[in-house]
């Protein structure tokens, strides 16, 4: 295996090329062209109309590879929504050094709310896959750990990344308040046996079709363990109606409603902050965010 750094390689249509051609030469008649908007961890490219090739970005991510084969089939079946389902995966070649999948592609458009004709329908209907998704046998599902970023266990493991960037936000935004956040979830727990999470519900991760919720995509962050990660759309895409549909449709305790608002605190806190790893474009969003958590917490907390 070559010790070669992703860092040096261009993931683009001509890798996938030939790729595709040595690996799986029954698909090399397939075009190949970049998905308009493939994610952060892996870049995605469409083989043919049916198919999408997804190659993680840097070595951080090649864990979730695995794990998308193992346990996507047999989530598939038990869920009410379309989720990706891998069709092939290859090993690390000395041209690109890491696990790379196949999968069907699913048909929709990203959640944008401008897409959605009912946004309290819209969120019921996530909760309502959320709710199926917890109640999946989690018994030997995969923990939380490296291969998804910690999500799915306590909050405290990013307590010194938050407690830094309150600290450069100081004068920014409501510190004060958001510490309290941050200490009321670190004060909780989750009390149940793990159940599983998809990790990172998000608008590019949700598809629509007819102004309707259609497809929950990218569970490289999914895991067993505390739900409460799943929650952050809440604050991020969700408002008003649409949101207390959310809230009531999840059976969760006001620890992990908590916790979520934590997680959401954490991400949001960081990209405010401009800490390194951050999008610096999505700065200001998340002051947006901050503030509606700092409300939430004041309604529910």
């Amino acid at each position: 295996m070559s010790d070669r750094s992703t860092d040096e390689i261009v993931i683009g249509v001509p890798l996938v090329r030939r790729l595709i051609d040595a690996q799986f030469p029954q698909w090399a008649h397939l075009p190949i062209k970049p998905v308009k908007f493939g994610g952060w961890d892996n870049r995605t490219f469409h083989l043919g109309p049916e198919m999408t090739v997804r190659l993680p970005s840097s070595p951080a991510y090649q864990l979730q590879v695995e794990k998308e084969q193992r346990w996507l089939p047999k989530l598939a079946p038990q869920l009410p929504l379309p989720i990706p389902v891998p069709l092939a995966k290859d090993e690390p070649t000395a041209e690109y050094p890491l696990p790379w999948s196949i999968y069907r592609w699913i048909e929709g458009d990203t959640a944008l709310n401008s897409r959605i004709d009912d946004m309290v329908q819209f969120a019921t209907d996530l909760a309502a896959f959320l709710n199926a998704l917890q109640n999946v046998d989690a018994a030997d599902g995969p923990g939380w750990g490296a291969h998804n970023f910690h999500r799915g266990g306590p909050v405290s493991h990013y307590d010194d990344q938050t407690r830094s960037a309150l600290e450069a936000l100081k004068g920014r935004i409501e510190t004060s308040t958001a510490r309290e956040v941050w200490e009321t979830a670190l004060a909780s727990e989750w009390q149940r046996p793990p159940v599983w999470f998809h990790g990172d519900i998000a608008t590019g991760n949700l598809l629509v079709r007819d102004g309707s919720l259609s497809a929950v995509i990218d569970f490289g962050t999914s895991g067993t363990g505390d739900p409460a990660c799943d929650l952050a759309i809440a604050w991020v895409s969700l408002a008003g109606d649409a949101r207390e549909a959310f809230r009531a449709a999840l059976p969760l305790d006001k620890g992990t409603w908590a916790r979520g608002r934590a997680w959401t605190l954490w991400k949001a806190l960081i990209v405010a902050a401009e800490m390194p790893g951050t999008d610096k474009r999505e700065a200001e969003r998340s002051r947006q965010v901050i503030d509606e958590v700092l409300a939430d917490h004041r309604a529910f907390g």
